[in-house]
């Protein structure tokens, strides 16, 4: 049993009232044992006879989907209509984990060398799966369907505050595969770093922040042969050019900064505002913006839930006291009266920044906000607004607004991201896309297609005819 056990209660960051049961951390070395001992027999199964198995995972989840949308949305405090869509995507992600299975995971024959060969593609082991609040099923489980299709085991850890949506996703799981197979390892921080340094653990997959991820890279270089993937977020820009359609990139920036309350590693946190058209654009910026008033997640029409926690609250209202700028749109704290739920809920904040160097020696620039907290800096020519962009070190989307082939070529060319987009928010990343980052937004591993091939390791093999 590991030594930091402890048990702790979530309540609905929409409404407080709501209390979850009591959970209790996992036994860490129990699970491993349990992941490793049921492993050989797995990984002994045909590609064909996972793929069956982890489509009767489909249909349970798929049973089960409005009641984790549900789960998700009191949980989480993500709005019911972005927790549907979250549940759509990883059902659909069975499909195309299937069929990222028939291009990686099978036999290639390799002709033209000294011998008849092949390129077989083994799975690693026990994989840790550390998966966050923000998209507690679909993030955790794109690396989890790789693992498994491929022949790993899983050792699935949800964050804490969604605890309670990560033990009915791990009972859908487990419904369907033998013991062992996919182990659900409840805990907060330490147990995590236990999970994911064990030596028995052979791959790991981790969504969160940039110190656990760097800290997690140190500990683990000895371990070489041990596959690890980082998603560890963003601080994401819009380029909006003197000839973008501004209604359509008002629009898409406020989506792009207010979706699930601004707490996805993709959310747009920056602008940067070619001067010509700056004016009009903040008018049209402020209108959108209304569009996202805080109110209850289980309602259909809410568009802008509340932050996860009282710590997201605070930090929060921390942020919008800065002095970096001129706070146009000035956020704030809402109110509730007795009549309202309470919860962490917040407003839209934008701040107009002149003096990029304070900016970037202040929190706005160095930390993942995850908060509904935008950045707005003016630029006049585009090498300009391409050095702003590269100054800061994260990498994980970017989004130009521009009419021009050109423009759009020239620029992105330039811009150190791992995802790029014209004319869309930041947030737009489908499961039919590789998706992350560089820099300090990952090592370019985690989620959307072709996870597969980092949850194998290729052995070449050759005989004498």
């Amino acid at each position: 049993m590991s030594a930091d056990t402890c048990d702790w209660q979530n309540f609905s960051p929409g409404d407080l009232s709501y209390a979850f049961p009591i959970v209790s951390s996992g036994d860490v070395s129990a699970s491993i044992a349990r992941s490793s001992q049921a492993f050989p027999a797995w990984a002994a199964l045909s590609l064909d006879e996972r793929r069956d198995l982890l489509t009767q995972c489909a249909d349970n989840l798929r049973a089960k989907s409005e009641e984790i949308a549900v789960l998700i949305t009191r949980e989480t405090g993500k709005p019911i209509r972005e927790a549907r869509l979250e549940m759509a995507a990883a059902i659909a992600k069975f499909d195309f984990t299937f069929a990222d299975g028939e291009r990686f995971l099978r036999d290639e024959a390799v002709a033209g060398g000294p011998h008849p060969a092949l390129v077989r593609h083994c799975p690693r082991g026990p994989a840790a799966v550390i998966a966050p609040f923000n998209f507690p099923v679909h993030l955790g489980h794109g690396a989890t369907l790789a693992y498994l299709l491929a022949g790993n085991t899983v050792l699935f850890k949800p964050s804490p505050m969604a605890a309670n949506v990560g033990l009915v996703y791990a009972q859908v799981m487990q419904a369907a595969l033998p013991a062992g197979v996919f182990e659900l390892v409840q805990g907060w921080a330490p147990v995590g770093q236990e999970l994911c340094l064990d030596p028995v653990v052979r791959a790991v997959c981790f969504t969160g922040s940039v110190p656990v991820g760097k800290a997690l890279s140190v500990a683990l270089a000895s371990d070489y042969s041990k596959s690890l993937a980082l998603e560890l977020g963003g601080k994401n820009t819009a380029i909006i050019c003197e000839d973008a359609d501004l209604a359509l990139a008002a629009d898409a920036v406020a989506d792009g900064m207010c979706l699930t309350a601004g707490q996805r590693c993709n959310a747009t946190s920056r602008v940067l505002l070619h001067r010509s058209i700056a004016d009009r654009f903040l008018d049209l910026l402020q209108s959108s913006l209304k569009r996202y008033r805080p109110a209850d997640p289980l309602d259909e029409t809410t568009l802008l839930g509340p932050l996860i926690h009282f710590s997201a609250h605070e930090r929060y209202e921390q942020l919008i006291s800065g002095s970096e700028g001129e706070w146009i749109v000035p956020g704030g704290i809402l109110e509730c009266n007795d009549k309202e739920q309470h919860g962490f809920y917040v407003l839209p904040a934008v701040v107009l920044v002149n003096d990029s160097a304070a900016l970037d020696a202040s929190p706005l620039a160095k930390c993942e906000t995850f908060a509904p907290i935008l950045v707005v800096e003016i630029f006049d020519k585009e090498p300009e607004a391409i050095t702003r962009h590269e100054a800061w070190a994260f990498g994980l989307t970017a989004s130009i607004f521009t009419s021009c082939d050109d423009a759009f070529s020239r620029i992105g060319a330039l811009l150190s991201v791992g995802n790029l987009y014209r004319n869309l928010p930041t947030t737009f990343s489908p499961s039919t896309l590789p998706f992350g980052g560089w820099g300090n937004s990952g090592n370019g591993r985690p989620g959307g297609r072709s996870f597969l091939r980092f949850a194998v390791q290729e052995q070449a093999v050759q005989w004498k005819a």
